[in-house]
């Protein structure tokens, strides 16, 4: 955001600003994700059913080792990560604005005892 010396509040406000819909979209990916692995994973099993798998254990193993469903989880993993990218940065420039606040507060008490 900017140099570590200096809190710009304004920069960290900017920055929730911008990368908010940005968190939100990768957010909406990932949970989309999570409840279509659920789906996938049924159509898997239907797969497996009509290819003669006949009990639930056998279509579960063939779901779950399914190319489709493995890439359909390398898809989460990435979503999970941009997501928590994204609020962890969030949570750093809010992390800025509470130390600037804190400051400013330490710099009037100060001026008001002198």
């Amino acid at each position: 955001m900017e140099d570590e010396s200096q809190i710009n509040i304004f920069a960290a406000l900017n920055f929730i600003r911008d990368k908010a819909p940005v968190y939100a979209k990768a957010k909406a990916e990932r949970v989309y994700l999570e409840q279509f692995r659920k789906s996938k994973k049924a159509l898997c099993m239907r797969e497996a059913e009509i290819n003669g798998h006949k009990t639930a254990a056998m279509q579960e193993r063939e779901a779950y080792s399914d190319p489709e469903y493995m890439t359909l989880l390398n898809g989460l993993k990435e979503a999970v990560e941009t997501e928590e990218k994204l609020r962890w940065l969030i949570v750093a420039a809010e992390a800025r604005i509470e130390i600037w606040r804190t400051l400013s507060a330490n710099q009037r008490a100060e001026a008001k005892n002198l």
